[in-house]
């Protein structure tokens, strides 16, 4: 990605990178935490206030904490992607980026899967219609979303709060985003962590 050499390009890139993880659903310290750095000096690189933002070394660690590219970045900015210097090899081509219709949602990674949302007790974290991504066998941090699988086959999704031997302690539910939920340990066959959310 190209070098950044004005202020107002710094905080394009900046917002992007803040719109990158709020598409995933993680809070300023949990992306610092993945990406080994605070809450503060994640949130410095948001607000453009921290030179080394246009560093190619620095894109690949942020965005690689927030499970994304540096191109997804610069797209996310509203920067020109960049094109190769040689043309493609014969028989490669490009189909462009055009389409007609809605946009297909991206493809999921094999070891992801997708749970949406029928109603709002999760709000203002997500609402009805929001589709969550979420990696199975990936324990949830505190306060990070989670979809719960029952012994039962039914799923839904919750904030996790912390767990001991035999119950799980969950925030969100029919009664609203503030309340608790104390679920036994033995009623959930899963619980995974949701890594992104997805508005359709």
């Amino acid at each position: 990605m190209a070098r950044f050499e004005s202020d107002a390009e710094i905080k394009m890139l900046g917002a992007a990178l803040a719109r990158l993880r709020l598409d995933r659903g993680l809070s300023q310290a949990e992306a610092g935490l993945r990406a080994g750095m605070t809450s503060q000096a994640w949130g410095l690189y948001e607000s453009g206030k921290r030179p080394g933002l246009f560093r190619p070394d620095v894109q690949r660690r942020l965005t690689q904490a927030l499970d994304a590219t540096a191109e997804a970045l610069g797209l996310h900015a509203g920067l020109p992607r960049q094109t190769p210097a040689t043309p493609p090899e014969p028989g490669v081509r490009s189909v462009g980026r055009g389409f007609s219709g809605p946009m297909p949602l991206p493809i999921v990674a094999a070891s992801r899967h997708r749970f949406q949302l029928s109603n709002d007790d999760l709000w203002p974290w997500a609402a009805s219609g929001v589709v969550l991504e979420y990696e199975p066998g990936r324990w949830p941090r505190r306060d990070q979303g989670c979809v719960i699988e029952l012994v039962d086959g039914q799923k839904y999704a919750r904030l996790y709060h912390s767990a001991d031997e035999t119950t799980l302690y969950l925030r969100g539910g029919p009664d609203g985003f503030g309340s608790e939920l104390k679920l036994p340990r033995d009623q959930a066959r899963a619980v995974s962590a949701v890594v992104a959310r997805l508005d359709v």
